[in-house]
């Protein structure tokens, strides 16, 4: 195994050993705190273009599971792809034990063509990314050398989004989804739930096409440069079928009602951020990844935030005053876990058949 390192723009190094593939590559260093569900975050959209720092020292230890599919969909990924740029870590278990793996982390590295290192204090790692914020970064072999570069700077999106539409179920309600990074675990929670989903590229223009509801899905990067997907989503909010969205698809219908998106210092990454309403003392625990917020000052008069964040005040979703619209920032699927707030899917249905009702009469 060649030795490794992983060099910050602030000129910080730190030195380990690898353990992926072996090429010099470039992105934004962000560190996550789940202890676990590597095989689910590294294959999450959301995290395309960036170098992956888990907080938990132990990773690699129930290896990685079969890509098995149960109606076209992944049964244990989150997408066709490990999506992160390279993957650094504290400590490295070779050996790997679990019902499910059908190889090691290492082994999947390699065949995706994903750098690993191991051996490096990930713990100073995110105590400086605490303190200085996301940064990039480059992880570089035996003298091979790259130029930083900065994902955000780029419409990952586009390079996430599917490039065709894609009809999934047979259930009462169509939805159609809008693919800027979807999770496989989205598409799992609305097809559970008696629906049809039409999934769209993130560009589609959708807003003629006959629908029960319209999800906006997660998706990597900043929010701004979805401009197609925000003017099409400003038209959809002119009518009144329901529309949800989830984190990217969180900023995307904000941005579409007028209010405006910021970059977070360091981002939420974890499967452990308590959010609660406003109004209410009740906190539910959830799994996010992103690195831009809502500016709530922002907000149109008819619009409201729906959940904040306990650590730090930032804004966790909104919706409409009158209008079925809603959005949740983290992770209602949360694949993996927790499931504290998968019931933002039923309100998503029970929005729908009230729509379909109305209508009715």
């Amino acid at each position: 195994m060649k030795k490794a390192r992983l060099v910050l723009e602030d000129g910080t190094v730190y030195e380990g050993t690898s353990f992926g593939h072996e090429e010099p590559v470039a992105g934004e260093v962000v560190f996550y705190t789940a202890m676990t569900g590597y095989p689910e975050s590294l294959t999450d959209p959301s995290y395309e273009g960036q170098i992956l720092v888990p907080t938990y020292p132990m990773i690699g230890n129930y290896g990685v599971p079969a890509d098995d599919e149960r109606d076209g969909i992944s049964r244990f990924f989150e997408s066709s792809r490990i999506h992160c740029s390279a993957l650094v870590i504290s400590d490295y278990s070779e050996r790997y034990s679990h019902w499910n793996s059908r190889c090691s982390l290492g082994e999947w590295l390699r065949r995706e063509r994903v750098p690993g290192i191991h051996g490096v204090d990930t713990r100073a790692l995110a105590r400086r990314l605490r303190e200085r914020g996301a940064m990039l970064g480059k992880i570089l072999f035996d003298g091979d050398d790259v130029a930083f570069r900065d994902p955000n700077a780029e419409n990952l999106v586009a390079r996430v989004s599917t490039r065709e539409v894609v009809e999934y179920g047979s259930g009462r309600y169509e939805v159609i989804l809008v693919d800027c990074g979807v999770k496989n675990n989205i598409l799992r929670c609305l097809l559970k739930r008696d629906v049809r989903v039409r999934r769209v590229p993130w560009d589609h223009d959708f807003t003629r096409e006959p629908h029960d509801g319209i999800f906006l899905s997660n998706g990597p990067g900043d929010p701004a440069r979805c401009e197609a997907t925000i003017e099409h989503v400003r038209r959809a909010l002119e009518g009144d079928k329901p529309v949800m969205g989830i984190c990217l698809g969180n900023q995307v219908m904000a941005r579409a009602a007028g209010a405006s998106t910021y970059k977070l210092k360091y981002g939420h990454r974890s499967h452990n951020q308590p959010v609660i309403r406003p109004g209410s003392d009740r906190c539910y625990i959830t799994s996010q990844n992103h690195g831009f917020a809502i500016d709530e000052r922002t907000l149109p008069a008819a619009w409201e935030p729906l959940f904040v964040n306990v650590n730090d005040g930032t804004n966790e979703g909104v919706r409409h005053a009158t209008k079925p619209f809603f959005s949740a920032q983290f992770h209602p699927e949360a694949a993996s876990g927790p499931v504290d707030t998968e019931f933002l899917f039923d309100d998503f249905i029970a929005a729908m058949a009230a729509a379909r009702d109305n209508t009715l009469l």
